[in-house]
């Protein structure tokens, strides 16, 4: 910056100091012509004289940009903090309309090879190193700044409406007809079966007087003969059924567990019982101490896996980039998909956006201030303006000179 003003500085010392060159020197043609006249005067004020025009009209064509001339508020002057909103409108469709073209950034886009790029980074163990430190230190900080609170309720009320969503009626009917198709109710039986045969031969003293005490007219006439053979017909029944797939009973047992899972998957009444099931067990109070438990519980598991760099996260990490980076290195297939995925990516990103860019120009170059935005413009470009000044000096004297030659030589 300081470097820029003082370029400046000089080159307006240049541009003024010749402008008084010519000023002098055509004041001495002046006076030495009245005092002692010469041919050649005349043509030195004639070129003096039209130089200090040609100086004066550059300057105030130079001046009239960044300011008013002399603090003159003449019309169409200081332009460009006069006219800051509409040099951001025309810079900013400038830029989308010569620039962000199709046809402009397309050859552009296509020399992108980030596959290439990543691959030769990453084949850098510092780089891949200091990629494992920062992904680690990205998911420590998002695991730290986890709205704890926000976040359990966002997930308690999503797995609320989750829940009251299940099929269950399906899902338990399913699983009947499952175990039906698997044969699995007569295992049942043939498990039961055997218990239920054991239990009644050894509590035949206990039937027996169950019996007699129901019946106590049987005690008289022989009770106990009656009650074995009772016990001996059911035990025959129980082997019957167990020796006998195609038992009767065991038909029937097939045939009402079909119709209740016909029911329990259309019945109204079932899903109500279900409904009332997940009231009862899955509350939301519940839903929210179990999820505020897990959750606290992954994050200290997370937190302690990635502060050990000998964790199975952590080798994970470790594992996966050095997979990239061969990977990208050695995989002549994954290149071309990179790089053509990227491309079409920025590629319609920007075309998507140009109106955006130029926008964001105008809206930057009318926010600032328009005696700044005048300053910063002069600094950059007022250096190079002042060899219009110099030039100006120079053709205009030259011109004069031309002008005062062929109007001499004429008359």
């Amino acid at each position: 910056m300081a470097d820029k003003i003082k370029q400046l500085r000089k080159h307006k010392r240049i541009a003024t100091g010749l402008f008084i060159g010519m000023a002098i020197l055509y004041l001495v043609m002046v006076f030495a012509i009245q005092s002692a006249p010469q041919n050649w005067m005349n043509y030195v004020k004639a070129f003096s004289e039209a130089a200090m025009v040609g100086a004066l009209a550059d300057w105030f064509a130079v001046t009239a940009l960044f300011r008013y001339p002399m603090g003159i508020k003449i019309p169409h002057t200081n332009l460009i903090e006069n006219s800051k909103n509409a040099i951001g409108d025309n810079l900013g469709s400038f830029v989308t309309d010569n620039f962000l073209t199709a046809e402009n950034i397309r050859p552009y886009i296509e020399k992108i090879d980030l596959a290439l790029f990543a691959a030769s980074w990453l084949d850098q163990p510092k780089n891949q190193q200091n990629l494992e430190l920062e992904i680690n230190h990205i998911l420590r900080k998002v695991l730290l700044n986890i709205e704890d609170a926000a976040l359990l309720d966002f997930l308690a009320t999503k797995a609320q409406e989750g829940i009251r969503d299940l099929p269950l009626q399906n899902w338990v009917s399913q699983g009947l007809i499952y175990a039906i198709d698997n044969d699995e109710h007569n295992r049942l039986i043939d498990l039961i079966l055997p218990q239920a045969k054991k239990y009644v031969e050894q509590n035949r003293e206990e039937i027996y007087q169950k019996v007699t005490d129901k019946k106590p007219i049987l005690g008289l006439i022989g009770g106990k003969a009656v009650t074995n053979q009772l016990i001996s017909g059911i035990v025959s029944f129980f082997d019957e059924i167990l020796d006998n797939p195609q038992h009767k009973i065991r038909l029937e047992l097939t045939s009402k567990l079909l119709e209740l899972t016909a029911e329990i998957n259309s019945s109204e009444s079932w899903k109500h019982k279900f409904d009332e099931l997940l009231e009862q067990f899955v509350t939301p109070e519940k839903i929210h101490s179990y999820l505020g438990d897990l959750l606290e519980t992954l994050k200290k598991e997370l937190l302690d896996q990635l502060n050990n760099p000998k964790s199975a996260v952590s080798l994970y990490i470790h594992s996966h980039i050095q997979q990239l980076s061969s990977q990208l290195k050695n995989d002549e297939n994954t290149k071309p998909k990179i790089n053509t995925w990227v491309q079409h990516s920025v590629y319609k990103m920007i075309l998507n956006n140009t109106a955006e860019v130029g926008h964001l120009i105008s809206k930057t170059v009318g926010n600032w201030d328009g005696r700044e935005l005048s300053e910063k413009l002069e600094l950059e470009v007022g250096k190079d303006l002042q060899f219009i000044r110099i030039n100006g000096t120079l053709v205009g004297g030259l011109v004069g000179l031309i002008i005062y030659v062929v109007t001499h030589w004429i008359t």
